[in-house]
């Protein structure tokens, strides 16, 4: 039988109290991962790591976290991403919602769209 998505949102904190050193009343679905939760580049390999072991599955290099778009001339000019970039990072991210991040499209302000509820969107992704 499939995670519920309180399921997952529960392990998703766990994983993140534990990553992170974060109270589990600072994991709420909105909280930015970078902003909120103080997550630093080196703290996405400890939590891909850590999914990948609570949940049994495998998470491919930059699937969850694809920085490589941001470092390409094709996806970004000016510290800027472009329309190119955008697609990209629409195909790659399904699970993220852009919006915000679509108004400013500045390289710096990119880790912000990452929240706990896109981890768990991605997770569920996964797991179905």
């Amino acid at each position: 039988m499939p995670m519920t998505q309180d399921e997952v949102f529960s392990k998703v904190q766990d994983v993140l109290e534990d990553a992170l050193g974060v109270d589990d009343d600072e994991v709420t679905p909105e909280a930015k991962l970078v902003e909120d939760l103080g997550a630093e580049s080196i703290d996405f390999l400890d939590i891909v790591f850590r999914l990948e072991k609570a949940f049994g599955i495998k998470i491919e290099q930059s699937e969850l976290f694809p920085e490589n778009v941001l470092n390409d001339p094709q996806y970004v000019q000016d510290g800027e991403v472009t329309d190119e970039g955008m697609a990209e990072l629409r195909k790659r991210l399904p699970h993220v919602d852009l919006s915000e991040f679509e108004s400013s499209r500045k390289v710096e302000d990119f880790s912000n769209v990452f929240t706990v509820d896109a981890i768990v969107k991605f997770v569920q992704s996964k797991l179905s």
